[in-house]
């Protein structure tokens, strides 16, 4: 066991898109950052183990990013170690974070040169619908088309728009919220939530189609240039299938801001982890977004044993 300090990045989903549903595409991972500021990452494919221990209380800057092009982009570890006081990041972080500024770059606000160039290149208008129905409007660059979607949790997603940039789409982004109330964020505990007990395929794939033509309708009537309305399915990675899918699971019913936890990975949607723990023939929907920029130890630790009965749930 090692007693090395990790800070949590968070889920990421690299790699290529999946090309059908038998395929998973990319490689989900728990992303870690070492005290030197080397990054980490730990396999959460099906099969994979994760044992860790919360290091300390709290939540600590992640530091920022800075944005040189469409591909590249370098992390700076936040210099004094802080205390996040804004989500992920310290004031000062918050204040560098070449990121922050994209959500203001459509309303005239100035870019950096690397940013500007992130921000040209073609975005995509996506739809996207979670486990529990709850829908969303959002945006994604061209070389993170895919992976956002799976990164965020979609069960069923649709494109409905591909901007020549990322000012464009944030126009259509605001305009598409404005016009049918579509929210641009669906909160991560409902998400995980509504993973305990999914509706049924058919059904949200009914929602989802039934908001995005609705969506496609008003953007063929917007007087904006620079897009094209498009008809496109998301492909949802194959390992989500028997998350989002019926099956008996339950929440995870520990905290993760405390404790030792250790479970096997039977599934990933999004920063939700499917997980069977030793002791037990029961799964457990595990928020692993709830570890963003907390601290651990990685070990061979174990989750305690919830002492309930199936028929409780």
């Amino acid at each position: 066991m090692t007693d090395a300090r990790y800070l949590v990045h968070g889920v990421f989903w690299d790699g290529a898109p999946a090309q059908g549903p038998e395929h998973d595409g990319g490689n989900p991972v728990l992303r870690l950052q070492s005290v030197s500021g080397a990054l980490k990452d730990v396999s959460l494919q099906p099969g994979a183990a994760l044992g860790f221990r919360l290091a300390s209380e709290g939540r600590f800057c992640l530091g920022h990013h800075r944005v040189f092009s469409a591909s590249s982009r370098e992390h700076l570890l936040c210099p004094s170690n802080a205390q996040a006081a804004r989500g992920k990041q310290c004031e000062r972080c918050f204040v560098l974070d070449d990121s922050r500024l994209i959500h203001d770059f459509h309303r005239g606000g100035r870019v950096p040169d690397g940013l500007r160039t992130y921000l040209m290149q073609a975005h995509w208008l996506y739809v996207a619908t979670f486990a529990g129905g709850a829908s969303k409007v959002g945006t994604a660059s061209n070389i993170r088309k895919w992976n956002r979607l799976a990164e965020q949790g979609a069960v069923v997603a649709r494109y409905v728009a591909k901007a020549r940039d990322g000012r464009v789409v944030r126009i259509l982004e605001d305009m598409v919220t404005r016009e049918t109330g579509l929210a641009q964020q669906v909160r991560s505990a409902a998400k995980a939530e509504a993973l305990t007990e999914p509706r049924p395929a058919a059904e949200l794939d009914t929602i989802n189609h039934g908001l995005a033509g609705g969506v496609r309708a008003i953007l063929a009537q917007a007087a904006v240039d620079g897009f094209e309305v498009v008809d496109e399915a998301w492909v949802r990675p194959a390992q989500a299938a028997s998350l989002c899918g019926p099956a008996p699971r339950h929440a995870y019913p520990h905290a993760l801001d405390s404790g030792e936890h250790g479970f096997q990975v039977a599934a990933l949607c999004g920063p939700n982890a499917l997980a069977t723990l030793h002791g037990t023939d029961s799964r457990f929907v595990v928020n692993l977004g709830q570890l963003a920029a907390q601290a651990i130890v990685l070990g061979d630790f174990a989750s305690e044993v919830p002492a309930v009965q199936e028929s409780l749930f």
